[in-house]
């Protein structure tokens, strides 16, 4: 029974206020139960507890029944799924005792790195309020603070009266609040590159360049930049979720955050593009500056003062601009880390201590004297403090007030004024606001309601003179600065560049509007401000000359950061100034970002589309740039769309060595179908990439130096290469007549380095019929005219060199046949038997038939060879000899041919001779020497003088043979 009514009052439900803990008030037989017994106590001994626990634990061993080895020896075997079923509910049982033990000591961000923590049960006192005491949630600092860098961080060390400093820059700083999405939904490959940001944020150059090609026109220039917004918004809310996950430790967060703060950088200046080129664009359209047509009107209501200012002023309301800016990107700020934002005192101000004074039993708390009273300025009137909890909570309460200020959402702070119990301080926020009665405008019968302050002036030197007094928090004193324009004392609360050009230009347009204010209006006399209003002139250019010299450290070094340089120029309107120093970065020793060069390129991009034409040359060099960063990047299908922005001079540099890396031929043909699309010359860019390829380390011809001994020199990977370039020529049919002079080109070099191989190769890949197609192309465009002088060289030059190829092939076949098809005569061994002597006879016979045949193949090769060498020879209006001049004649082509007719006639007669002479055709030889001499061919003048030599001992030896085989020298019969 005991047992069972134990069961019903575990089983019944708690109060809604009662911990969950507080179970382990109960007397259990647990070490959980035992620790939190001893640690309620009034005096926390941690040596007694420790006895205690070692005494419970001797007793239940003690208590534990023992079991003989033998019994437990033949006891049956534990099955599998019940000993997984044992070990799953102990798992589950630890999971809960250490559940219990987390909820116990304070909610901690999980089971590992816990710190010690109050039960949430001592924060306060349960007699404060009459209601249960909430549970520990309400209370966790961590959800108090929000997302805050450091979760655990005592709230102390959190509250601590210092300038808003801006999160650290962290893991838990880029979570977005209240972000719970799994990276289910992001690739989990990324978080394995050496880069995951770089690598996660590789589609913004693609989004990029479909923005940009889907608004072409200068009318859609403005929904272009906020596209780009849009993209970099994207990738930030991604890059988040990455950095979520990578470990701190690591040098891939590092690399991420770096990604991530460059785009949330890019997001915040274009969106200050946006509003400031918008404002400007508007105003070039408008007057320029309209004058005041009235300068003292009683009539005026302060509003409608100011509006006329903003509309007159392009500089003021630009500046306005600014301040709007700098709060919007504070905002983003804010929706991350101050959404939940909890307090202890929820709907009363102070209400711990409000609660101590309604105790009565005494003014004190610990050492303390409390306040006694509990008005706004009780505190500083009675010199004395607030409760501890109710300090916290005034301190927290006072900074988000100025963190929301500083994001422009003053209603968020009003509104947590309320929540707060504080809707005095609410209303003071409201005091701003700019006097308007439209009764006075006339035009209604009935009442409209006025708006704004009438006595804002009396408010402003108020909060002036609140912001001067040191008593007050720093915070609460920097918020009533920014309203009254106080810049001495709003600074200290400022801790970043953004921060601190918010307080300058918050602090100029106040002093402005101020100005215009007391000028217009004359119907009442206004409350004077401090001199120390009036003695400070803000211009733009001085505010970031006051920032890049700023006493803050930070500041500087932020001041010095590429997108702070970027939006102090846009600001300031200096687009010389801005190009400048984005081109002496790209020329710097350390190049920048990847990301910052796109941003780059397509700021200069949105000037030229706006018609803001500035250092042409330094923007070119800026695109150029990032071209080069995308062929880096392997980003292949967007460099011919941005190589298209360039000047064409450089489009076909640029994209031509871009085609140089590109070697797949399915790569090739999708480069120039891109270029195509893009509008680039593409027959300029593949003749320029083919004349880049092959005159990459060309050598020199010269004639009389021995490239190699042998015939055949070997073909490099680099010969490979040109040999591969000519197929940027042949895609087209138009452009098959440059593939033909490209082709010559390579094949020229080939054959004066003796690579007849590769040569060869170059030769196949022009298509057969090319010489068709070239005059079919021709008469297309220009009708019955002849062919260019140019284009009939080349191709009889390629004709040349094909009979050239032809008769190398033929002498290298019949060399092969003569030297190692010959058949060999058998032979009989010495002491053969009358068998072996048959066997040989049979041989013989063979032998014979087969050195018939050969005879008969040789003969046959040996006319082949000497016709295909004379097709060389004896070329129409001879080998390698332009058939027509030229209007520009090309020298350097001229002279090679004249080289190479040096290099490989003289070459070539030798191999005939050698062919001749080796087949005994004495007399042909003396043939060959006539032609050779001949007037009407003048071959000998191709011969260098040791040449001859060499030649006419080649002919003594010919006429030898002819002598004896009773012939003349000449191969004649002799005369009897």
């Amino acid at each position: 029974m005991a047992a069972a009514g134990k069961k019903d009052d575990q089983s019944k439900p708690k109060p809604s206020g009662e911990r969950l803990s507080a179970s382990f008030t109960d007397a259990a037989d647990s070490t959980i139960g035992v620790i939190w017994q001893m640690s309620q106590e009034g005096e926390f001994n941690p040596s007694a507890m420790n006895e205690a626990l070692d005494k419970r634990r001797q007793l239940r061993k003690n208590l534990r029944p023992s079991f003989p080895t033998a019994a437990l020896a033949a006891s049956p075997a534990v099955r599998q799924e019940a000993a997984s079923r044992t070990l799953r509910r102990r798992s589950t049982n630890v999971e809960k005792s250490l559940q219990l033990l987390d909820q116990a000591v304070g909610a901690t961000p999980g089971p590992v790195l816990r710190m010690a923590r109050t039960p949430a049960s001592q924060l306060r006192h349960a007699s404060y309020t009459p209601r249960p005491v909430p549970s520990t949630s309400q209370f966790d600092v961590s959800m108090t603070l929000g997302m805050t860098p450091a979760k655990s961080m005592p709230l102390s060390q959190s509250m601590v009266h210092t300038p808003a400093q801006r999160p650290p820059p962290t893991m838990e700083m880029y979570t977005p609040g209240g972000m719970t999405e799994d990276m289910t939904s992001t690739n989990m490959s990324l978080l394995l590159e050496e880069d995951p940001g770089l690598a996660a944020s590789s589609g913004v150059y693609t989004d990029f360049m479909h923005h940009l090609r889907s608004k072409p026109t200068s009318k859609e220039v403005f929904e272009l930049l906020d596209e780009y917004q849009q993209v970099c918004c994207e990738q930030v809310s991604l890059l988040k979720r990455i950095v979520k996950k990578v470990t701190t430790a690591q040098n891939k967060f590092q690399l991420t955050l770096t990604v991530l703060q460059l785009l949330q950088q890019e997001k915040c200046t274009w969106r200050l593009l946006f509003s400031m080129y918008k404002d400007r664009i508007q105003s070039e359209f408008s007057e320029s500056e309209a004058m005041m047509t009235d300068l003292v009107n009683n009539n005026v209501s302060e509003r409608k003062t100011v509006e006329a200012l903003f509309e007159r002023e392009a500089s003021t309301r630009q500046s306005q601009l600014v301040i709007d800016w700098l709060e919007r990107n504070a905002a983003d700020d804010v929706v991350d880390f101050y959404e939940k934002v909890e307090f202890y005192s929820q709907s009363v101000c102070w209400e711990n201590t409000l609660h101590t004074l309604q105790q009565g039993t005494g003014l004190t708390h610990g050492s303390r004297a409390l306040v006694t009273e509990m008005d706004p300025d009780a505190p500083i009137r009675q010199q004395r403090p607030l409760a501890d909890l109710d300090k916290e909570d005034e301190v927290r309460l006072l900074k988000y007030i100025f963190t929301y200020l500083r994001a422009g959402q003053l209603k968020e702070a009003q509104r947590l004024c309320r929540k707060c119990g504080q809707s005095w301080r609410a209303a003071t926020l409201e005091g701003w606001r700019l006097h308007h009665d439209p009764n006075m405008e006339g035009g209604s019968s009935e009442l409209a309601p006025v708006e704004g302050n009438p006595n804002r002036d009396v408010w402003k030197a108020v909060c002036w003179r609140m912001a001067q007094d040191e008593q007050v928090h720093l915070y609460e004193r920097a918020v009533y600065a920014a309203l009254s324009g106080n810049l001495k004392e709003l600074l200290p609360a400022c801790e970043s560049w953004e921060d601190w050009l918010w307080a300058y230009y918050k602090v100029m347009v106040d002093s402005r509007v101020e100005q215009e204010i007391r000028t217009v209006r004359g119907d009442r006399p206004m409350e004077p401000l401090p001199p120390a209003y009036w003695d400070r002139v803000l211009t733009p250019d001085a505010i970031f000359k006051e920032l890049q010299s700023s006493p803050h450290e930070g500041v500087q070094l932020e001041a010095e950061e590429p997108f702070h340089i970027i939006q102090k120029y846009i600001i300031l309107g200096d687009v010389d100034g801005l190009v400048e120093t984005m081109s002496e970065w790209i020329k710097g020793d350390s190049p920048p970002h990847q990301h910052l060069v796109r941003f780059m390129a397509h700021l200069v991009l949105f000037f030229r589309s706006i018609g803001v034409h500035t250092k042409d040359e330094l923007c070119t060099a800026i695109l150029e740039h990032y071209v080069r960063t995308l062929m880096e990047a392997g980003e292949t299908q967007l460099v011919a769309f941005y190589t298209a922005r360039l000047p064409l001079d450089r489009q076909v540099l640029l994209y031509a060595h871009f085609l140089e890396r590109v070697e797949e031929h399915s790569q090739r043909q999708m480069c120039l179908e891109l270029a195509e699309e893009a509008g680039l010359d593409i027959p300029t860019i593949t003749k320029t990439v083919v004349e880049n390829i092959r005159t990459h380390d060309q050598g020199d011809f010269k004639v009389g130096v021995e490239i190699t001994a042998a015939l055949e020199a070997a073909t490099s990977d680099d010969d490979r290469r040109k040999i591969r370039a000519i197929d940027w020529l042949v895609f087209d049919e138009s452009q098959r007549a440059e593939a033909l002079k490209q082709s010559n080109a390579v094949m020229r070099t080939f054959l004066a380095m003796k690579k007849h191989a590769a040569a060869k190769e170059v030769f196949e890949k022009i298509p057969s019929g090319s010489v068709d197609v070239i005059n079919r192309q021709w008469q297309i465009q220009n009708g019955s005219a002849p062919l260019p002088a140019e284009d009939e060289n080349a191709i009889k030059e390629y004709i040349c060199i094909q009979a050239y190829l032809m008769a190398h092939n033929e002498f290298n076949d019949w060399f092969s046949h003569f030297h190692h098809n010959k058949p060999q005569r058998p032979k009989l061994q010495e002491g053969a038997n009358f068998t072996e002597k048959v066997k040989h006879e049979h041989r013989e016979q063979e032998y014979e038939v087969e050195l018939s045949r050969w005879h008969h193949s040789l003969s046959l090769q040996t006319d082949d060879v000497a016709s295909k060498i004379y097709n060389v020879l004896l070329f129409p209006d001879g080998w390698m000899v332009d058939q027509r001049m030229e209007s520009q004649e090309d020298e350097g082509r001229t002279h090679q041919l004249d080289l190479l007719r040096q290099l490989c006639l003289p070459t070539i007669c030798l191999l005939l001779h050698t062919v001749l002479h080796e087949t005994r055709r004495y007399a042909d030889c003396m043939v060959l020497a006539d032609i050779i001499a001949s007037e009407q061919h003048q071959l000998y003048t191709v011969f260098r003088r040791d040449e001859l030599q060499r030649f006419l001992q080649k002919l003594r030896d010919s006429s030898i043979q002819l002598l004896d085989q009773n012939l003349d020298p000449l191969g004649y019969q002799m005369s009897s």
